[in-house]
């Protein structure tokens, strides 16, 4: 299987994942966080629908400052369950364009990730997709989850069964 094709089936799936979280996502409680140096809940769920963007911007970058603003790391929080849904879509349609477009070989390509002058990680594109893009995606998804719950949300099935669907 091309490099490619792996990485466009691990976005789908965990942007399936995503789109079931972001769709109970409470309106009018962003600014609540479980603990004071935790996210405020609008914008760790900006984040997690603007990562199905980030395979995107790897693919077309050669390396990522996240101090710089025209990073694609930063979000901000949104009013609507929609609105988050819209940004998942979007970032996921620019993803898959870019994946449609690159090869393994770009793919096998050295990318990096700085923080101004600091390189803070660096491998290959495919590896830091996966790593850096997909598996961050799931780790905040689980954050997301477990806020939910704290906000009396119903939580949905992700990679196996929810209190809230299976019984």
């Amino acid at each position: 299987m091309e490099l490619r094709a792996f990485l466009l089936e691990q976005l789908e799936k965990e942007a399936a994942t995503s789109r079931k979280v972001l769709e109970r996502v409470p309106e009018g409680q962003n600014a609540w966080k479980p603990h004071p140096r935790s996210m405020e809940l609008g914008y760790l769920a900006a984040l997690v629908a603007s990562m199905p963007g980030w395979p995107a911007f790897m693919i077309e970058k050669d390396h990522i400052d996240i101090n710089g603003a025209d990073s694609g790391l930063r979000t901000a929080a949104v009013e609507t369950r929609a609105e988050l849904l819209e940004m998942l879509e979007q970032g996921l349609e620019k993803s898959r364009s870019a994946l449609a477009r690159t090869t393994d070989s770009h793919l096998d390509s050295k990318w990096q990730m700085r923080m101004g002058e600091n390189l803070l990680a660096e491998g290959p594109r495919y590896d830091m997709i996966a790593n850096g893009a997909l598996s961050h995606m799931a780790h905040h998804r689980g954050q997301l989850t477990v806020y939910l719950r704290l906000c009396e949300a119903k939580v949905p099935a992700v990679y196996g069964p929810s209190a809230d669907e299976w019984h």
